[in-house]
């Protein structure tokens, strides 16, 4: 009897390991062609991307859309278990330098319900100024194997020089989503520039995302998402808001994937791929679903 009940925690143990859901934040550092063309980073970055359930890339600067495709292509032939799907924003930018924020996800787990490209603010004739360098895409997924059914992701790359007023204005776009979709559960991840030069003590007193307590920064200011090794900033983020998804993330899931290490790679061989590393987090099984479907 007693081994029976250990089987069966034992068992619990590992399908909360292995069925939790890994949603990734990755800037892949200019990717376009030249490294769409280059096996040996397709084939880390198909590695990395393997272990995400679902994963927002940043910094995606193919005008054609060719890149992107190829790596979905890819990581369908490498991954055959799952089926993966991508949803891309608009090309944006406020001048010639544009930028696409791509989610990559398994379409085998994850329905996307609703989408929605933040609008750039238009700034003629009035006093206010555009905050975003690249405005936010935002997606609502519905995830029937986890435990918070419905959540709301809001993708964002900040500009360097201008990094803590755009954190403190997604606050604004956190408000308008939840008001135009009725759910609090939110997260908010991505490259935020949120450490180092670019953000100040006295700053972050102003950024309402920070002062704010019920939202949880989930990636915290000792983390180091940077491959250099001369370097140690916590610039890429994962926020989350609404007591269903923070009660639903896995303790200690939150934290940098360092692929340099994992993968067995020089800094010369990892900086191929990216400068930063990914960031990741899991959302706890629904248990009963799972049971149900017989997975």
């Amino acid at each position: 009897m007693r081994t029976a009940v250990l089987l069966f925690v034992v068992g619990l143990c590992v399908l909360n390991v292995t069925l939790s859901l890994k949603i990734c934040a990755f800037n892949v550092q200019s990717f376009g062609e030249s490294k769409a063309n280059n096996k040996k980073v397709m084939g880390i970055l198909q590695k990395i991307l393997s272990r995400c359930d679902l994963c927002l890339i940043q910094e995606v600067r193919d005008s054609k859309g060719e890149a992107i495709r190829t790596l979905v292509k890819d990581l369908n032939r490498f991954d055959k278990s799952n089926s993966y799907s991508y949803v891309e924003s608009e090309r944006l930018g406020r001048k010639t330098y544009k930028e696409q924020y791509v989610y990559i996800y398994r379409n085998n787990v994850l329905k996307v319900k609703e989408q929605y490209q933040y609008p750039k603010l238009e700034t003629k004739g009035t006093n206010e100024t555009d905050v975003f360098s690249r405005e936010p895409f935002i997606i609502r997924f519905h995830s029937p194997t986890t435990l918070v059914k419905d959540f709301v992701l809001i993708g964002q790359h900040t500009c360097p020089k201008t990094a803590m007023k755009e954190m403190d204005e997604l606050y604004t776009v956190f408000r308008e989503i939840t008001k135009k979709w009725k759910t609090d559960n939110v997260m908010i991840l991505g490259d935020l520039n949120a450490d180092c030069s670019y953000v100040t003590i006295k700053g972050w007193r102003a950024v309402r995302l920070r002062s704010d307590p019920k939202f949880r920064w989930l990636i915290g200011d000792e983390q180091d998402t940077t491959v250099r090794e001369k370097t140690q900033c916590a610039y890429d983020r994962i926020i989350v808001h609404g007591r269903e998804i923070i009660s639903s993330i896995v303790p200690g899931s939150a934290q940098p994937f360092n692929f340099k290490e994992s993968f067995h790679l020089t800094e010369e061989e990892a900086l191929e791929v990216s400068d930063h590393f990914p960031v990741e987090v899991d959302l706890k099984p629904n248990h009963r679903y799972l049971l149900r479907h017989e997975l």
